[in-house]
């Protein structure tokens, strides 16, 4: 079958497809409001039959509704005694001295969260048993409330969740049902409760999304990206619908992991700048995973990869604060209308004004020449700002240009510096369709002597949903000190939360001789909240190498019995094979010289595919400053720097006398 990988995006659309000819890549203005109206129409404009199409899809649904507040109405169901758990949280402040801060909005209505019975003890024996008439009031209740979907949270069922299955058995017909022993059964009843509720709460808006792309796309196989980089089928999708919430950007990083290795780069620094976000991470040889990443504010405790976000794009609008001062973002001008320049009736000027003001962007080439940007609306968006601040209009784009670098400088120290890792022995790596006219000043702001911009870098989260390995990530808690476990106990209960994940991929019809497990332990010092993951190599070892992987990450070791938190496994079936090989486009370039704002001279423009072709190595580059176009993306080899495509058509950076 032919594979499409599928990024819905803020702004653009991307589709890359695998096919008997190599590799096609395509873009689409979002439809925010219905996303999948944008992808059938990519799909109708590439001449495609879904009946003969794969897709990998990376969806934004669960995220936005999230950031939006747009869940369903959800009942919250717990022992007695703790209605108000999800409320009162961790007691944490994000202002730890604001005395007054601003009232937040419980995550469940008290009027929607009940109380039963079926409460365990830590050691899993039963405090309170769950009884005919516990189940016969909850359903009363629920049948008064009319939630649309209900979060089973109940204490230590990691341990044991029949009282959690017993109860959503009870449940009125028609509801969307998640249980915290399925959506993640590991210890910690507060971000496992919020967990529970924020599948319950967008669960059904990813399950009608999902039903409406299928009916659009009728024979398609549909599978979805997971937060974690593994692709699972869409009819397993809304039942792990908080697995989503990182679908789009773990998309971008596995695209970003498999260029990397095709150029010999394992250790990668990326930024992936769209339209209305910069998405930031280090890649190790992979993209590294987290239990503890946030959104909207909100614990999500399920793996996902590990990242930064902040609000820098293309769109990006820039204006003054009440004190005069230039702020960019985190307001982004989005698909509709877009940044001035694209002409569809936005007014504010934006990041992606600014480069076109600056001569950065080319306007008869943005998207392959299939969109013309209007320089004239960019200059009138800007000029306005300008005046105000009582500059010139290029002089103001320089400011907004700054002002977005160093928004995005600080972000990428916050995932490099601030863990103890030096951007210099990294490779930054830019992608998204607005990465590559940033990535010379970002490097440069980052003592940085080498960049990649890769093969499609702005469509790259489309090919890392292509190269996705079909897989689940499973954990569980299993509680004890490590000198306590012998080497087969841990590999038993390894093997069996294996199994969990390998039925599920034999359900998608995987063989079982295809699939692969990977085994790690969560580990920390007793008395210590948090843990460090560590690739399982028996008891002895993996011990010792938490010993020196603490001292790397924190700076000091400690003389304490190391306690054994969760169990982890990654189960993957092979990825899609694919070529990227002679991928440069072999467009002809755009008109071959362009005045940029601050160069005295006139800056050579040349396509991608134009460079691949003479100057094919590193022994004979292109001098900065240029302009480097190809149909998704333009890089600005600004001065001080050289590059030149390799086999593959990525373009390698490198600072003159680095």
């Amino acid at each position: 079958m032919k594979a499409l990988g599928i990024d819905t995006g803020g702004t653009f659309t991307d589709f890359v497809l695998r096919d008997w000819t190599g590799v096609r890549v395509h873009k689409v203005l979002s439809t925010p409001a219905a996303p999948e109206q944008a992808i059938l129409q990519g799909i109708a404009e590439l001449g495609l039959d879904p009946s003969d199409l794969r897709v990998i899809h990376g969806s934004t649904v669960a995220t936005n509704a999230v950031l939006e507040g747009k869940g369903v109405r959800t009942a919250y169901v717990t022992n007695r005694g703790l209605a108000d758990l999800l409320t009162i949280g961790r007691q944490a402040r994000p202002d730890l001295y604001d005395l007054q801060p601003p009232p937040r909005r419980p995550p469940v209505p008290p009027e929607l969260c009940l109380e039963t019975g079926g409460r365990l003890a830590a050691d899993g024996s039963e405090v309170e048993p769950l009884t005919d008439a516990d189940l016969t009031a909850l359903r009363a209740a629920l049948e008064r409330l009319a939630p649309e979907a209900v979060a089973i949270n109940l204490l230590y069922s990691y341990l044991d969740d029949g009282a959690e299955q017993a109860i959503a058995a009870a449940l009125p017909p028609g509801l969307f049902v998640a249980r915290s022993g399925e959506v993640l059964p590991v210890a910690g009843e507060y971000e496992r409760g919020i967990a529970t509720w924020l599948n319950a709460w967008i669960g059904p808006l990813v399950a009608r999304y999902l039903e409406r792309l299928a009916a659009g796309l009728p024979g398609a196989r549909i599978a979805v990206m997971q937060s974690s980089g593994e692709a699972v089928a869409a009819a397993q999708t809304a039942r792990q619908a908080v697995r989503l919430l990182l679908s789009g950007p773990a998309g971008g990083l596995v695209g970003a992991g498999f260029v990397g290795r095709l150029a010999g780069c394992e250790r990668l620094l990326t930024f992936d700048m769209g339209g209305t976000s910069t998405d930031v991470a280090l890649i190790d040889g992979a993209p590294q995973l987290t239990r503890a990443g946030r959104i909207a504010g909100w614990p999500v405790a399920v793996p996902m990869v590990d990242m930064h976000t902040i609000g820098a794009g293309g769109g990006s609008i820039a204006r003054l604060d009440a004190g005069g001062a230039l702020l960019v973002g985190p307001e982004s001008a989005g698909a509709d209308p877009g940044p001035a320049c694209y002409g569809r009736g936005g007014r504010e000027p934006t990041v992606t004004d600014a480069n076109l003001i600056l001569g950065r962007l080319r306007p008869e080439a943005f998207l392959g020449g299939r969109m013309r940007l209007d320089v004239a609306a960019a200059q009138g968006a800007v000029g306005r700002l300008a005046a105000v601040m009582g500059l010139t209009p290029e002089a103001a784009a320089r400011g907004i240009v700054a002002v977005a670098n160093e928004h995005m400088a600080r972000a990428l120290r916050v995932i490099s510096v601030q863990r103890g890792s030096d951007p210099r022995d990294h490779v930054l790596t830019c992608f998204g369709g607005a990465g590559g006219l940033h990535v010379c000043a970002l490097a440069e702001a980052l003592g940085m002597t080498r960049a990649l911009a890769p093969v499609q870098a702005g469509v790259l989260s489309a090919l890392g949903m292509l190269v996705a390995p079909p897989g689940r990530v499973l954990s569980r808690t299993w509680l004890g000190a490590l000198s306590t476990r012998t080497d087969a106990e841990v590999e038993a209960q390894l093997a069996a939360l294996a199994a969990d994940g390998i039925a599920a991929l034999e359900a998608e019809g995987r063989g079982r001789a295809e699939l692969t497990a990977e085994h790690s332990i969560a580990l920390r010092y007793q008395g210590q909240s948090y843990t460090l993951d560590l690739p399982w190599q028996g008891c002895t070892a993996t011990e010792t190498a938490f010993h020196a992987h603490h001292e790397a990450r924190y700076g000091h070791r400690l003389d304490l019995p190391v306690e054994l938190v969760d169990l982890r496994v990654r189960v993957t079936a092979p990825a899609l094979a694919l070529d990227l090989a002679g991928a440069a486009p072999a467009a002809p370039s755009p008109p071959g010289t362009a005045r940029v704002a601050g160069i005295a001279a006139p800056v050579p423009v040349l396509s991608r595919g134009d460079l691949a072709h003479h100057h094919g190595d590193a022994a004979h580059p292109l001098a900065g400053p240029a302009i480097v176009i190809d149909d998704y993306a333009t890089t600005w080899l600004a001065p001080g720097w050289h590059g030149w495509c390799d086999t593959t058509g990525n373009l390698r950076l490198e600072r003159t006398g680095a």
